[in-house]
């Protein structure tokens, strides 16, 4: 399966809408919820809008990783960009039924090869201990383990840490 990273535009906010309600319950699994708020449509659209202010304005990109007929299969966001240091954070995920099929490992790979051109030289990201496929992807696209935060919490009745991860062009 052929997929694209397409970034976030006004017209995609149903869509999306509908991938995460979707992928709900399959999410929160492995991430901490988005909340009750983030699953209202008319409060989505708004946050939608938002996502495009930020990415016009540089200080994030949004992607939509598709499939070559078009399907919404995860997204990834470079977000918090510090252009005076040339970083930024990232943030992925893949919808449930496209997971093990390397998808997150296909998207970050074409998203770094994007980098230059948007003048970033680092990104951190963090996942969590329990998150091993998440883990996988990043130390595939050469990122490195920093630092496991000290701090358990509890997600789905598992106690977790936070994993940090950093690249570097």
């Amino acid at each position: 399966m052929e997929i694209t990273l397409e970034k976030l535009q006004p017209g995609d906010a149903k869509k999306l809408y509908e991938f995460e309600i979707k992928n709900r319950d399959y999410f929160e699994k492995m991430v901490p919820s988005r909340g009750e708020d983030y699953y209202n449509y008319e409060t989505f659209k708004i946050r939608h809008e938002d996502l495009l202010d930020e990415q016009t304005n540089g200080q994030s990109y949004y992607y939509l990783v598709k499939d070559d007929n078009g399907l919404i299969l995860g997204r990834m966001n470079l977000v918090d960009i510090d252009k005076s240091r040339n970083l930024g954070y990232i943030g992925y995920r893949v919808g449930g039924a496209y997971t093990g099929k390397g998808i997150a490992n296909r998207a970050l790979k074409l998203l770094l090869e994007t980098l230059n051109k948007q003048g970033i030289k680092q990104i951190l990201a963090k996942t969590t201990t329990n998150n091993i496929p998440s883990q996988k992807v990043l130390e595939k696209n050469g990122f490195k383990q920093i630092s496991t935060s000290d701090e358990e919490f509890i997600m789905n009745g598992n106690s977790v840490k936070f994993v940090y991860y950093k690249w570097t062009i």
